[in-house]
């Protein structure tokens, strides 16, 4: 479907995905993987002993098939060819996000949305619209995402958050179930936002309303979202509480 020009829905949760639909992949590929990558060597040497990080770097030389020993340097190795082919794996989301949730804390990144997005959030949210999120950044990296926006403190927003951890896999329909369980809701009382056609399928398979975003510059630019509403911009949805 073409873009919407003016899209009218009632739900009880807004979830939004981040990258491509709130915010722009460029800066996440770039800006942010450029902070990660000189630093995991160093995060994991400096965390060996944090259970999470520990668990991370085990997952990450198991995917990769690296013996089970295997030292830093080649556990870095893998995660770095992960970050240049854009590959969503967990544990490689989980010790970023630990590393961007360190670059927030110390003002040294700051997060990116595009300007259409904030003003909306603040008027569903005044509206009795819950607002969740749903990214493959873990939700570690997440909360800081919001919390440090070029608007201030955008965390009392958000109702709750979501990751590959915590829901499962984005491409895949019993992951939005998990969701609305989490969120006590009936599927069709949701509506996610999302840039990703295999996304926007899952959830349609999962009973939830879905808006595809479209936006010129971003991967999925002119994408085939089959039956789902397209649009560019927040602007062109309204969405009201039941």
């Amino acid at each position: 479907m073409t873009d919407t020009a003016s899209l009218s829905l009632t739900a009880r949760t807004l979830v939004v995905d981040l990258e491509g639909t709130t915010s722009a992949a460029g800066f996440i590929l770039g800006d942010l993987y450029d902070y990660a990558r000189p630093r995991l060597q160093g995060w994991l040497d400096a965390h060996a002993n944090d259970a999470a990080v520990a668990e991370a770097r085990a997952q990450a030389i198991a995917d990769a098939g690296l013996p089970s020993g295997a030292d830093t340097e080649k556990v870095v190795g893998v995660l770095h060819d992960w970050m240049a082919q854009d590959v969503k794996a967990t544990p490689l989301k989980t010790l970023q996000g630990q590393i961007w949730a360190e670059g927030f804390r110390r003002g040294e990144i700051n997060s990116h949305f595009f300007d259409d997005v904030i003003p909306r959030l603040r008027t569903w949210h005044a509206n009795s619209v819950e607002i969740a999120v749903f990214s493959s950044g873990s939700v570690t990296s997440q909360v800081p995402w919001f919390r440090h926006s070029p608007d201030g403190d955008l965390t009392p927003l958000i109702t709750d958050y979501f990751d590959t951890v915590n829901a499962g896999p984005k491409k895949v329909a019993s992951s939005y179930d998990t969701i609305a369980a989490r969120l006590g809701a009936e599927p069709a009382d949701l509506v996610f936002f999302t840039d990703n056609p295999d996304e926007v399928r899952a959830a349609q398979n999962a009973g939830w309303q879905v808006v595809a975003f479209s936006r010129e510059g971003e991967p999925f630019f002119g994408a085939d979202f089959g039956t789902a509403p397209v649009v560019s911009s927040f602007e062109h949805v309204e969405v009201s509480a039941p």
